[in-house]
């Protein structure tokens, strides 16, 4: 297994995809692993006839058309999108929403898709924008949407920073609306930049049913004995979110097992992939066909309490129904 570390810049991953495809001669490619980097590498990945396991969530990444190599393994901003705007609006019942998102690739990606998601439901979207993501003062943009009448803040990135400075100032403005979105709401790096413990009340992130706790507080079986098997190697998870965990030790091993079975040509590799069925992966049970490259199944795409987070997992959001 060859690795490179793009250091989360595109540039750094079409630099690494020319090294991998054209002088390392590598018969598949896990990543690059965000949304930014992927848009810029996939293209090249697939003119280069590879294929490509991609964990960004940015729906345009997976096109069987334009990338027939290409497959997710992850979730897509469409996927992510609905349960976030079905918990916000049918369980929370709050109609009048926020949407901020930081100015990535992903940020706009996700700013241009879901306010017309948010509207098709009926909701009356009475802010939405993006702010550098290092913008040190973010009272102007929560300012805007509460004189808008916003019952709930619904933001977009990666970036944990970003994140805890929404929820700080949200706090510290006295506003208690609840905060609804990304997964990295819910990481322990957004938790220790948190002005206080208790900002984290009514905080709601996206997660996926095999890395959430059950009403008795335990995981799966198949996570549970993952999670096991890392204590045991006294691996240290630290703060890490544990689908993230999950999702790097699927990837690889979704390769592995096509070469296993099939081979290690593109055809093999991708015809083994096309007739994937409920694959058992620890981060969620994965299918593709031949028209389909989204591999994620809707119904493990929930929300859940970011200030119930232990050892990578959460439990389920108030009132969620699965």
């Amino acid at each position: 297994m060859i690795t490179r570390d793009t250091q989360s810049d595109p540039t750094k991953a079409v630099n690494a995809v020319a090294e991998l495809t054209h002088k390392e001669h590598v018969h598949a490619i896990w990543g690059p692993l965000n949304s930014g980097e992927s848009l810029a590498a996939t293209p090249l990945i697939a003119r280069a006839g590879i294929p490509q396991l991609d964990s960004g969530s940015v729906d345009t990444l997976i096109d069987v058309e334009k990338y027939p190599l290409a497959f997710r393994n992850s979730w897509s901003n469409q996927q992510v999108g609905l349960a976030a705007n079905h918990y916000v609006l049918d369980v929370l019942k709050l109609k009048k929403v926020a949407v901020v998102s930081d100015t990535t690739g992903y940020g706009a990606a996700s700013i241009a898709g879901y306010v017309p998601m948010l509207k098709a439901k009926g909701a009356d979207v009475v802010y939405a924008g993006s702010a550098d993501a290092s913008n040190p003062d973010l009272k102007p943009e929560l300012m805007r949407m509460q004189s808008a009448g916003a019952q709930v803040i619904m933001p977009w990135s990666v970036n944990a920073g970003f994140l805890a400075r929404i929820i700080n100032t949200r706090s510290q403005m006295g506003w208690d609306v609840p905060v609804a979105g990304q997964t990295t709401l819910g990481s322990g790096q957004t938790k220790e930049l948190l002005d206080k413990p208790e900002y984290w009340a009514k905080v709601y992130s996206s997660n996926f049913l095999p890395c959430c706790y059950d009403a008795n507080g335990k995981l799966p079986p198949r996570t549970a004995a993952f999670v096991d098997r890392l204590r045991s190697a006294k691996i240290d998870m630290g703060d890490t979110l544990l689908w993230w965990i999950a999702l790097g030790y699927d990837g690889p091993r979704m390769i592995a097992d096509a070469v296993k079975h099939a081979g290690s040509t593109p055809k093999q590799i991708a015809g083994y992939w096309n007739a994937l069925k409920a694959w058992p992966g620890v981060n969620g049970d994965i299918s593709f066909t031949p028209k389909e490259h989204n591999g994620y199944p809707d119904n493990e795409i929930v929300m859940v309490q970011a200030n119930s987070f232990r050892d990578g997992a959460f439990s389920l959001a108030p009132g969620y129904n699965t």
